[in-house]
Parts: structure tokens; sequence; C-alpha cells
């Protein structure tokens, strides 16, 4: 796990939106973007459109990742406590 993927999970315990993410974080987009991307590809994250409507399916980060919410999964939770 990267540092950037690290830091980011650190933020995801709880359901959080795109720009509680860059603001806390104070990256710019295309670098959340793609730590999100990452994330989700290895099933640390999920993608909801809202707190409890969960983004089920491929997930255009590029396009709607600006507009979505984002959690940690168990795995990745579970990725993120063993560091």
């Amino acid at each position: 796990m990267t540092d950037n993927e690290f830091d980011l999970l650190d933020e995801l315990y709880f359901v959080q939106p795109f720009s509680y993410l860059k603001e806390t974080l104070g990256w710019e987009d295309q670098r959340l973007l793609v730590t999100l991307k990452t994330l989700h590809s290895k099933g640390y994250i999920k993608c909801l459109f809202a707190p409890d409507d969960e983004v089920f399916g491929t997930v255009d980060f590029e396009a709607k990742g600006k507009d979505l919410f984002y959690l940690a999964t168990k795995k990745g939770l579970m990725e993120h406590n063993a560091l």
C-alpha cells in the first residue's frame, strides 16, 4: 500500500464526499481520483451515489468521481490496520 492509499483510507472510516477528501487532504483532483480508483480496484473502498446508495458495477472516476461518496470496505480497513 502506498502512502497516498494509506492516507486516503485513513479518512474513509465513515462515508465521505469527494469535497471533504479534497479539502482534508489538500490534494489536487487528479491525485485524489487516481488514488480512489486504485483503492476501488483493490476492493478497499466502495463508491456511493449518496450516503446510503452504493454504486454497483463500473465506476467512471474521471466523469463521476467528484460527485460520489466513498467508504472503506472491511477488506480495506483490515489492510489499513495491518500496517
